[in-house]
C-alpha cells in the first residue's frame, strides 16, 4: 500500500491528510490560536481534591481546570530499609511492601533505585494530594465539549524511535512488532544502553524502532535524556507565586506528523508552505533521515487538498450517511454516550440469495468503517449494527475482516463478538476531538437535536396559548401571532377553519405577522 503525506499550511491553521493510494485515510488540523494540549507538560497546582471520585482539578492555566484521576499516578519507590519483605526475581529488581501511608507523596518522582512498588491496600488520592498542592503533570486528554482535559503524572518523552518513562522502570516493545528475535535484539539493547548512559526510568521501542541499528537508538536516548533534564531545570526555575505554567509543549503539527506518521512506506511528503517546508527539512534530517530526499516542496496555483480531493473527502466526512460502492450505505451518528454506525443494503439487490447479499454488503461495510472510524477520529463506545446474519461462518468473517481492517489504525481499539442481534460492540482510544466535534457545532435552530417541531405542532402550540392568555388576561380584544413564514401560511390555509371557531369562542379578533427572523419553532402572541 502507497502512503503519502500532505501538510497544508495557512495563516489559521495547520492540516495533514494521510493519502492510502490516493484516498484520504486520516486528517488531522491544529487551528493556530487553539493548539492541542495533548504531549504539553504543566507545572500546575491542585484546585481540589475529590475522595469520593478519587480524583483531583488541577489548574494548568486553560479555561477549564483538568482532571486527575488517582489511577493516572505513578507510586514512588520507597528504599529497601523500610520494607517487610525483599525479594529477588531473575532481573534483580527489589519488590517492596509499604503501606498506604507509605505512598502519601508528592509526585511526580524519578526512580533512582530499581524498585517496585507492591501496595499492600488502595492508596486513597485523599493521602496523596492537597489544595494548593504544585505537581508536574502531562495532557493525555484534550478538552472535549464541557469536559476538561485529562492528566496524568505518569510522564512520558516521545522521540522518533522510543518513548521515555522518567517515573517508570518498564522496558516494553511496540506491540506492532511482531518478531521475536526483533523484540529480544531490542530488549537487550536498551537495557545495554540505559546502564551505558547510566539512565533512570523505562523506554519503550516504537514500532518505527524495528530494525533500527543501536547506534540510532543510542542518538534517541541522549536527546530524550537531555529533554528530560532541560525539563527539570524549567520546572526548578518556575517562581513561587505562578499558579501554573507550561514547561514543555509538543511539536507542531507538521514535525509530530513527520515524527509519528512517516514510516517506510511513505512514498513522499508535500508541503506547500516554503517557511514550514525547511523547518520539516531539518527535521528529518535530524531525526528521520531516510525520508529526507522524499519531502517535496508543492508551488502550484490550484490548492494541494484540491488536486488531491481532499476537501470534497472532508465534506463528506461530516455527512451522516457513506455510500457503498454496491449500492448500500452507512448511517453514522454520534452522541455524547457513544457511536452508533448502522449498515444499510440500500440498492443492492445481490444475485444467489438473500443471506449472500448481506454477507457482501456486511463485508463492504467492515472496510468503510474502519476508513471511516480513522477519518472522522470517532473514540469512546461504538456500537456497529450489521444486518443480521444466519451463518455463523459469516459472522466470523464479518469479524475477521473488521479487525484486519483495524490494524493500520494507530489508535487502541477492542472488539466484541458479533451479537445475535447482529450488533459488534467496540471501543476506540479517544485523545482529541472527533472531526466533527473539531469542525462544526450544534446547530442553533434545532440546539443539536437534528429535528425541528413541524409547521403543524407549532400551530396547536399557538391555539393552546391563545386560549390560556385568554383566561388570563380580560382586557386584550385582539391577539397578534408573530411567527415563521411556514407556520404563519398554515394558519391562514388548512388551520383557518380552526382560527375562524376560536375567534368565534373567545370573542376576539386574531391577526397575524411574519417575523422572517424566527425559525420554525418560534413564535409570539402580542396582547392588543
Amino acid at each position: 500500500m502507497s502512503e503519502e503525506l500532505l501538510i497544508n499550511i495557512s495563516p489559521m491553521e495547520s492540516r495533514v491528510a494521510v493519502l492510502d493510494n490516493g484516498i484520504l485515510g486520516e486528517i488531522y488540523i491544529e487551528r493556530h490560536h487553539k493548539l492541542g494540549l495533548v504531549g504539553n507538560i504543566y507545572l500546575g497546582t491542585v484546585v481540589r481534591v475529590l475522595p469520593g471520585m478519587q480524583a483531583a482539578f488541577v489548574d494548568i492555566g486553560q479555561s477549564r481546570t483538568a482532571f486527575l484521576h488517582v489511577n493516572d499516578m505513578q507510586r514512588e519507590p520507597r528504599p529497601a530499609a523500610k520494607s517487610s519483605k525483599v525479594e529477588k526475581t531473575d532481573d534483580e529488581r527489589t519488590i517492596i511492601e509499604v503501606t498506604a501511608d507509605d505512598l502519601a507523596i508528592t509526585p511526580p518522582v524519578i526512580s533512582t533505585q530499581n524498585t517496585e512498588v507492591v501496595p499492600v491496600s488502595k492508596t486513597l488520592i485523599q493521602h496523596r494530594l492537597h489544595e494548593s498542592q504544585r505537581i508536574l503533570v502531562q495532557v493525555t486528554k484534550d478538552q472535549l465539549g464541557s469536559k476538561g482535559a485529562r492528566l496524568t503524572t505518569n510522564i512520558s518523552l516521545p522521540s522518533r524511535y522510543l518513548v521515555y518513562l522518567p517515573s517508570s522502570e518498564h522496558i516494553g516493545i511496540s506491540q506492532r512488532i511482531d518478531g521475536e528475535e526483533e523484540r529480544t535484539r531490542l530488549k537487550t539493547e536498551l537495557t545495554s544502553l540505559m546502564q551505558t548512559v547510566n539512565l533512570k526510568g523505562g523506554l519503550i521501542a516504537r514500532t518505527a524502532a524495528e530494525r533500527v541499528p543501536v547506534d540510532k537508538l543510542e542518538e534517541d536516548i541522549y536527546y530524550l535524556l537531555q529533554l528530560w533534564r532541560t525539563i527539570c531545570a524549567r520546572r526548578q526555575e518556575m517562581k513561587p507565586n505562578q499558579s501554573s505554567e507550561l514547561i514543555y509543549q509538543e511539536l507542531s503539527l507538521p514535525l509530530r506528523s513527520i515524527r509519528d506518521l512517516v514510516h517506510a512506506g511513505t512514498e513522499k511528503v508535500v508541503i506547500d508552505n516554503s517557511q514550514i517546508y525547511e523547518q520539516v527539512r531539518y527535521f528529518a534530517k535530524e531525526f528521520v533521515p531516510f525520508v529526507y530526499d522524499r519531502i517535496v516542496h508543492y508551488t502550484a496555483e490550484q490548492s494541494l487538498f484540491d488536486v488531491h480531493r481532499v476537501e470534497d473527502d472532508l465534506r463528506d466526512a461530516l455527512k451522516r450517511r457513506v455510500d457503498l460502492k454496491s449500492g448500500g450505505y452507512l448511517i453514522i451518528d454520534q452522541t455524547e454516550a457513544m457511536t452508533t454506525i448502522d449498515v444499510n443494503t440500500g440498492s443492492f439487490v445481490g444475485g444467489r440469495s438473500l443471506e449472500d447479499t448481506v454477507y457482501k454488503t456486511n463485508l463492504e461495510a467492515t472496510h468503510a468503517i474502519a476508513r471511516q472510524l480513522r477519518l472522522r477520529n470517532l473514540g469512546g463506545i461504538i456500537i456497529l449494527d450489521f444486518i443480521d446474519m444466519l451463518e455463523q461462518q459469516h459472522k466470523d468473517d464479518i469479524l475477521e475482516s473488521l479487525q484486519s481492517q483495524l490494524v493500520q489504525d494507530y489508535a487502541k481499539t477492542k472488539i466484541t463478538q458479533v451479537s445475535e442481534l447482529g450488533l459488534v460492540e467496540m471501543t476506540r482510544k479517544r485523545t482529541r476531538e472527533s472531526l466533527g466535534q473539531q469542525l462544526c457545532e450544534p446547530c442553533s435552530t434545532c440546539q443539536g437535536r437534528g429535528f425541528v417541531k413541524t409547521a403543524e405542532t407549532v400551530c396547536f402550540e399557538i391555539f393552546r396559548e391563545i386560549m390560556r392568555c385568554a383566561r388570563t388576561y380580560n382586557s386584550p380584544k385582539k391577539f397578534t401571532v408573530v411567527a415563521h413564514a411556514a407556520v404563519i401560511d398554515l394558519l391562514l390555509t388548512s388551520e383557518s377553519d380552526t382560527v375562524a371557531d376560536l375567534e368565534y369562542l373567545l370573542g376576539r379578533v386574531i391577526t397575524f405577522d411574519v417575523e422572517n427572523l424566527y425559525t420554525q419553532e418560534q413564535y409570539d402572541i402580542v396582547l392588543d
